[in-house]
């Protein structure tokens, strides 16, 4: 069976029926072609398009997922995954190790390279000078060595790092980098985790446990299974279920309980693109500041047009808060709880 159909069966098996976009992408994935390293002046002077692939798109259109389904059909040892800050952070940690040698870079790229075919950077963005400076030339250094890349990000090349400083330079530099790449847009379609999100309530359980939920996850979202139980916030550090780099899981009682304000949760919603709450429980005026926390969270997620789903289980929402002192404040949020579990919120093109 070909590597394009054990893709489709594979997604498949997770409730995902692939559009034409998404198996357009599959088919380019698959012709990419993991040789051994006879390449260097073949790289330089080929112009081949077949060094990797550059995938832009909506968030939810399934680069992430696919191309991680991609990369197990491979099975092979000598693939490297990363989170683009994991790899920025491993790439600040190499530096510092090889601080006053010569050409401290040259060590960082022997290290990323060493007994490695290819090298898949999820969720690519610029926004540091520093950071700016680096990625483009080791990303060029990288596929003149022969390894090949995968990159997913929300923003075509050209898009990257607008208004940075010094960006013309990175642009230019850029440039001879993705040149060497099939730089594919996936567009149009359905996003397929929102569909997915919105069918949960459909389902006729009317309660759903944290193993419920951690099942949904891994097969809507990619995340490790040493996945972090807290989240960083504004240098502080609070405890969560999951925290991912495209969303984050809450305990309703747990994370309102801590001293969080509004700049921590403008945080959150820069920062996610899905939020997930559960294990709610009724409020009366003595958890008051649990309910202000809450009602101030949901204020700003509805503003910005957080997508974000309530695992309220048992509970109405009317009962989550019994007391009299927020009763004006609780009403809109009551309000605005129901509006954003609605099909026209999570579907909204600027969620």
């Amino acid at each position: 069976m070909s590597t394009t159909q054990n893709i489709i069966d594979a997604l498949k098996n997770q409730g995902i029926k692939v559009d034409s976009a998404q198996l357009e992408l599959i088919n380019r994935l698959s012709k990419i072609t993991l040789n051994k390293r006879m390449f260097s002046v073949i790289n330089k002077l080929s112009g081949n398009k077949n060094l990797g692939i550059y995938v832009w798109g909506d968030v939810g259109r399934g680069k992430t997922l696919i191309v991680n389904e991609y990369l197990k059909q491979l099975k092979q040892n000598s693939l490297k995954t990363y989170h683009y800050i994991d790899f920025m952070n491993t790439v600040h940690n190499e530096l510092n190790n090889f601080s006053g040698l010569s050409n401290p870079l040259r060590h960082v790229l022997k290290s990323l390279i060493k007994e490695c075919s290819l090298i898949f950077i999820d969720e690519f963005q610029v926004e540091d000078v520093a950071d700016a400076m680096i990625i483009s030339n080791l990303l060029k250094e990288i596929l003149d060595s022969g390894v090949k890349i995968i990159l997913t990000s929300n923003a075509h090349p050209n898009d990257l790092y607008k208004d940075g400083l010094q960006r013309q330079k990175f642009i230019k530099s850029m440039h001879e980098c993705v040149e060497k790449l099939d730089i594919f847009m996936l567009d149009g379609g359905i996003d397929y985790r929102t569909r997915n999100i919105i069918e949960l309530d459909n389902d006729k359980k009317n309660s759903y446990t944290d193993n419920h939920i951690t099942r949904f996850l891994k097969n809507n979202f990619a995340f490790s299974d040493d996945h972090s139980s807290e989240v960083q916030i504004n240098n502080r550090k609070f405890k969560c279920k999951i925290s991912s780099n495209n969303f984050l899981w809450i305990d309703f009682m747990s994370f309102f309980k801590e001293p969080t304000n509004s700049k921590d949760y403008k945080e959150i919603s820069n920062r996610y693109d899905w939020i997930f709450i559960s294990n709610f429980y009724e409020c009366d005026d003595d958890s008051a500041d649990i309910i202000r926390r809450f009602i101030s969270f949901i204020d700003i997620l509805y503003t910005r047009k957080s997508k974000i789903k309530f695992f309220f289980n048992d509970i109405d929402i009317d009962s989550i808060y019994t007391g009299v002192k927020l009763e004006f404040l609780w009403v809109r949020c009551a309000s605005r709880l129901s509006e954003m579990q609605m099909y026209e919120y999570l579907t909204n093109d600027n969620n």
